[in-house]
């Protein structure tokens, strides 16, 4: 039986402003690119492009290049506005012209094209400011043709969202088979009834805020739907904790231009960064950042005639008549104890 093949992809952030970081910048304006090959190489029917495809202002660059990438795709493309790029007078969905195959929701009204060659109906709708209302409230896909699938820019994640909230029970009313949305940059879905909610997160992180792999979902569309996730060549953001002496097992051995930020955490002598840097270099772009504490002599006040030295006194009393694992335990709130009275921060395990 045929099986439909659909390239959902969605929150580029074209023209996102990244001073300094001309890498990033480099590898925002090459996603179409990436984009455009997968389509080819997966031989995709569709391509659905959920919102926020630019940051906000664009350039007339940008533009042509989305031009280019969409027109060679010669597939049916659909685009839904988001809260980014929403279709306001000045949005390059409004203001540009856009190839015959590419069809834009502009309105925050729900409408619909059908595509008889796939005995498809897509239904969807577009931000037209910043915040937009619940969209799906209310809504059911009537449609003649065997398939509907639906294309929203919302958020999933809150009720009480700004930003088309969009609920299990209103998803599972939908009676969508696949419905595909935008605006949530780690990848993630879930199904309500007969319908696959799902939305592939952004295809590029610009920060240690989203973190990790990053790429956009091909989604088969046979008696149900399925998705796989596509990783992208992307630049990749982790933000890691790790003791000096466990550096190397968290960062990898080979030159990665992928951005680490690693803190430093445990008891030792103060590291020496520049000279950990520099073992790194081929980590370009690793930031180290020291939240190591000094070592302590923990029963450095053992036998003294003093409040502090009873106290150590007592505790190292217990430790000699405890089993193994309860002197783990004084031990640690003895280390603790001194780290406090060292005026060190504390962190528990």
């Amino acid at each position: 039986m045929f099986a439909m093949k659909i390239l959902h992809t969605a929150d580029w952030h074209l023209d996102s402003p990244m001073q300094g970081a001309e890498q990033l910048r480099q590898a925002l304006a090459a996603i179409p690119g990436q984009i455009f090959e997968i389509c080819r190489q997966e031989k995709c029917d569709l391509v659905l492009l959920a919102g926020d495809i630019f940051d906000g202002a664009y350039t007339p660059h940008t533009y042509q290049d989305l031009y280019d990438v969409l027109k060679a795709m010669a597939v049916p493309v659909f685009i839904t506005p988001g809260n980014h790029d929403y279709a306001g007078l000045d949005s390059p969905w409004q203001k540009e012209l856009w190839p015959e195959n590419v069809h834009i929701f502009k309105s925050a009204g729900i409408s619909s094209v059908a595509v008889q060659s796939l005995d498809l109906r897509v239904f969807g709708a577009g931000f037209e400011a910043m915040d937009c209302p619940a969209l799906l409230a209310g809504f059911r896909a009537e449609r003649p043709e065997k398939y509907a699938i639906g294309i929203f820019h919302g958020d999933p994640t809150q009720i009480n969202s700004t930003y088309n909230p969009i609920t299990r029970q209103q998803v599972e009313a939908s009676d969508l088979d696949y419905l595909a949305l935008g605006h949530i940059h780690k990848a993630d879905s879930f199904k309500a009834g007969k319908t696959l909610c799902a939305w592939p997160g952004c295809p590029m992180g610009r920060g240690y805020d989203e973190q990790g792999q990053k790429g956009v979902y091909i989604v088969e569309l046979e008696e149900t739907a399925s998705v796989r996730f596509l990783p992208l060549d992307t630049p990749r953001f982790y933000d890691l904790q790790a003791e000096v002496s466990a550096l190397s097992g968290v960062l990898p051995p080979v030159a990665s231009n992928d951005y680490y930020r690693v803190t430093l955490v445990g008891s030792c002598e103060t590291p020496d960064l520049t000279k950990l840097q520099a073992e790194y270099a081929h980590i370009p772009n690793l930031v180290l950042r020291d939240k190591t504490t000094r070592p302590v002599d923990v029963w450095g006040s053992l036998g003294e005639d003093s409040f502090e030295g009873v106290y150590f006194g007592l505790l190292k009393t217990a430790m000699e008549d405890a089993d193994q694992e309860e002197k783990q335990e004084v031990l640690l709130a003895a280390e603790i104890s001194r780290q406090l009275l060292e005026g060190q921060e504390v962190s528990l395990p």
